[in-house]
């Protein structure tokens, strides 16, 4: 499948980022400014609601770097050491000295704008979380109960239903791989979206 580089979407209909968002879907694995792998992004509304959480505004959120690695995952905020207890197979990328947003290649290539829309909004929220102090890695607290995380998917959430996105669209959005059926069902109702 072909994607055009760095072009705005010439329309939007429901589940579809702003026209004006942009990806260029050509860069190879490294370290990239965010604006080469999402021109035009600080211009959007979404980026300056996210940059209001960010003790030092928009002039700071520019400069996060987006890791382009070949691993099979999405978007992950670049811990700045290693989690004590994250599993042996995962080798994450760590950024002692800088924001950095680690995307999977496949994520970037292939996935629909959408959902890369709300994941670097998502991701923005945590490096303005960690620039407030704030631990993204907090175990006290599963995945859908960290309030870091509850806030990121509140955000995106907003947004998206601000964009039009249907509840289905909204629900599988919200399902990810790494928690329980239980913990969906939570995730779900803390964003109201449950089915009843």
């Amino acid at each position: 499948m072909t994607y055009p580089a760095a072009v705005p979407r010439a329309r939007r209909a429901a589940n579809e980022p702003p026209r004006e968002f942009a990806i260029d879907r050509t860069l190879g694995p490294g370290r990239h400014p965010l604006l080469a792998v999402f021109p035009g992004l600080d211009r959007l509304p979404a980026f300056s609601a996210v940059a209001k959480r960010h003790p030092d505004g928009e002039k700071d959120l520019v400069r996060v770097a987006i890791e382009l690695v070949s691993d099979d995952i999405w978007m992950y905020v670049a811990p700045t050491a290693r989690p004590p207890d994250a599993p042996p197979e995962w080798t994450p990328v760590i950024a002692k000295d800088a924001d950095v947003i680690v995307v999977g290649l496949s994520h970037l290539r292939e996935s629909p704008a959408i959902l890369l829309y709300l994941d670097i909004l998502h991701e923005l929220c945590h490096i303005a979380q960690r620039r407030r102090g704030l631990d993204l890695w907090d175990r006290r607290y599963g995945y859908v109960d960290r309030p870091t995380e509850v806030e990121a998917y509140e955000f995106v959430i907003e947004e998206a239903r601000r964009l039009g996105a249907t509840k289905p669209f909204l629900r599988e959005y919200l399902r990810v791989e790494w928690v329980s059926e239980e913990d969906y069902q939570r995730l779900l109702d803390k964003m109201g979206l449950s089915e009843g």
